[in-house]
């Protein structure tokens, strides 16, 4: 049954097998015709597929520049150095200098691999595919999606619970994450442009409201809590976390610089990134040090924490300010929409690689689903804030460390930093890329050392109780090293 003989006629078509034809017929031209008017409203209707040379024309390269001064003036490097001198107890001048040199070092994956976006025409985690493969990108994919997804959360946590304490409660810190997440869904899903526009533009108002909240609140930074001297366990460790914050930005920094014109020098995209991240990170995350060393010795500021957290702390510090400091805590809560709407961007592009299915969901939906799915994780994130941050930001370090150190590799080793070699057309043909087991291999087996490196509330490896936690050096270099022998191997029997 059901068997046709080659070269025998087609059996003429039944009416139920019109009417599906018709049936997808149709439901493909609403489709097309709701992306076309998608299109003249301004969304980016473009999801994963690469950007053409004839379509990266953006020669606004400044805006690269600030969607990541944007993507950091916020409440999440305060939130970063908090932990510094809340959690890790340390004293406020050596945690600014770790703030300090640690960033310097980690801003330089994210700000290189920005540079990708405009030299290939391909996101991120499409440009992984030519050192992780068709299959086992999706590996990389999830993992990022999580990173990328947890930050989110802690943005919807940081905006939610500053806009309950501007209200004193009145507002609940459900509604105000709601809130937050949805205005962030809006900048999302109108795509690149749109982004590109409101990053431009509403960095100012966060500034501001930064600034105004350290003027009114900081006669009170000086009041710091003493600590002893800290190990040097405890500062390799705190470095670990502000690496935890830096580098997994290198997983989606190609895809705000994607349709720039490759007119402009890998030199000049190197630095609006590097600029965009570290200039505002740094003063931000010495300013929550600052802030969390002087909690615990002014009353109102940590009675606001045990209310409200972080926004809690933010809200005491401008009640001197009056009704105005409430419109200032309020410009503070709105100012993780520019670090959401961009995660959300790369959130909606990253789901399209998970599953070959996938692709064929437009990206703007995955933006909805994605808000969906955040709101009550965050809600349920908000009840213990700061030990979720805290966990969070390490597991992640390690990940996005082997990832970054892999890339880097292949890149300069085995493709002679030549972007040429990337070629785009290659993007969806399996059996011309890369099969991804020497890149999954050499980050499996650096995690073999990593582990006992690794200290976690749930686990101290027995490395780690000397040295602290290492676990974030040890995968950045030891996974590169194996990847070089392991990739040669490979080249051997596939190359590609």
């Amino acid at each position: 049954m059901g068997y046709q003989e080659k070269g025998s006629p087609s059996p003429p078509a039944t009416a139920i097998d019109v009417d599906v034809a018709e049936s997808q017929d149709f439901r493909r031209g609403r489709v097309s015709s709701w992306l076309s008017k998608a299109t003249s409203w301004g969304v980016e209707v473009r999801g994963i597929t690469p950007v053409p040379l004839e379509e990266r024309v953006d020669k606004r390269f400044i805006n690269v520049f600030f969607v990541w001064f944007t993507m950091s003036t916020n409440l999440l490097p305060i939130i970063t150095g908090m932990v510094g001198t809340m959690v890790f107890g340390l004293n406020l001048m050596p945690c600014s200098l770790l703030i300090l040199f640690f960033s310097m070092a980690c801003t330089v994956p994210a700000a290189y691999f920005s540079t990708f976006g405009s030299r290939t025409g391909l996101r991120q985690m499409i440009q992984a595919r030519f050192t992780f493969g068709y299959y086992l990108s999706s590996i990389i994919v999830a993992l990022n999606l999580c990173t990328i997804a947890g930050f989110g959360i802690i943005d919807c946590v940081l905006g939610g619970t500053t806009l309950s304490a501007v209200s004193s409660g009145r507002i609940d810190a459900t509604a105000g994450i709601i809130i937050i997440a949805l205005i962030s869904m809006v900048v999302c899903f109108g795509g690149y442009r749109v982004l590109h526009q409101y990053e431009r533009y509403s960095w100012i108002f966060a500034l501001v409201a930064i600034v105004i909240a350290t003027g009114v609140g900081g006669k009170e930074l000086a009041n710091q809590v003493e600590q002893p001297a800290a190990s040097a366990a405890t500062i390799i460790s705190f470095g670990g976390v502000i690496a935890g914050f830096l580098i997994p930005w290198a997983a989606m920094a190609g895809d705000f610089s994607v349709y720039c014109d490759p007119s402009a020098s890998t030199w000049r995209i190197f630095s609006y990134t590097y600029a965009g991240l570290f200039f505002p990170t740094v003063p931000l995350m010495v300013l929550g040090a600052a802030v969390g060393g002087a909690a615990p010795n002014v009353e109102s500021w940590y009675a606001g924490y045990g209310s409200f957290s972080v926004g809690g702390v933010l809200q005491a510090m401008l009640l001197p300010a009056g009704g105005f400091g409430r419109f200032v805590a309020v410009l503070l809560a709105l100012s993780v929409i520019g670090n959401l709407s961009a995660a959300m961007y790369s959130i909606s592009l990253n789901f399209q690689l998970l599953l070959p299915f996938f692709v064929r969901v437009p990206r703007m939906a995955f933006s909805v689903v994605y808000t969906v799915v955040a709101i009550p994780v965050a809600i349920t994130a908000a009840k213990s804030f700061f030990a979720s941050l805290e966990n969070f930001i390490y597991l992640i370090a390690y990940w996005s460390a082997a990832f970054v150190a892999v890339v880097a590799v292949e890149h300069f080793v085995f493709r002679r930093a030549d972007c040429s070699r990337y070629v785009a057309d290659y993007w969806d043909q399996p059996s011309k890329l890369p099969t991804g087991i020497a890149a999954i291999g050499a980050m499996g087996l650096s995690f073999g050392l990593a582990v006992p490196c690794m200290s976690q509330v749930w686990y101290t490896g027995p490395l780690a109780r000397t040295t602290g936690d290492i676990g974030f050096e040890v995968a950045l270099v030891l996974a590169g090293l194996l990847y070089v022998p392991l990739r040669w191997i490979e080249l051997k029997f596939r190359p590609v």
